[in-house]
């Protein structure tokens, strides 16, 4: 009887996603959990790694506007690169690159419908995660009416 053998992902140099020593397998995201309608659950982090390093890498696959303007969109709703191209503001030619690394670090899957690849954020807690993230960037609402009353022309107030 032969053992079945794990596949080797793909990596280069620039990769986002931690692998172990062997280069084998995710250590900080494994496989996603399937919610019983199966849609994608949010990702099972290995038991042998800290949740402060799983967490790190996660914010640092975020870590370009690009990134975060597309899951901005992805709250809303699954969607094609076609249709989250023109929304997201880059060049047709750099999307993928950037939704693939959030697909490689774990929080948006595809899935085919037809002949096109439609991206979807896995965990809902996500959203409320850059809801904070928005909230705690814009300050309270006070200090905002500040600001934006700053930009307004001496003599135009409300």
């Amino acid at each position: 009887m032969t053992t079945p053998t794990r596949a080797t992902p793909q990596t280069s140099s620039r990769s986002q996603s931690p692998t172990d020593r062997s280069g084998s397998v995710p250590v900080a995201v494994t496989a996603s959990a399937r919610s019983p309608g199966g849609r994608p659950g949010p990702p099972r982090f290995a038991p042998s790694v800290p949740k402060s390093e799983a967490g790190a890498e996660l914010f640092t696959a975020m870590a370009h506007p690009a990134r975060i303007r597309s899951l901005e969109i992805l709250a809303v709703g699954e969607l094609s690169v076609g249709d989250l191209q023109p929304r997201v503001g880059i060049e047709t030619s750099h999307l993928p690159q950037q939704l693939g690394g959030l697909r490689r670090a774990g929080p948006v899957s595809t899935r085919k419908v037809g002949s096109s690849a439609v991206y979807v954020i896995k965990d809902p807690e996500l959203i409320v995660v850059m809801a904070s993230a928005r909230r705690l960037l814009l300050g309270p609402p006070s200090e905002t009416r500040d600001l934006l009353s700053d930009l307004q022309p001496p003599g135009e107030e409300d």
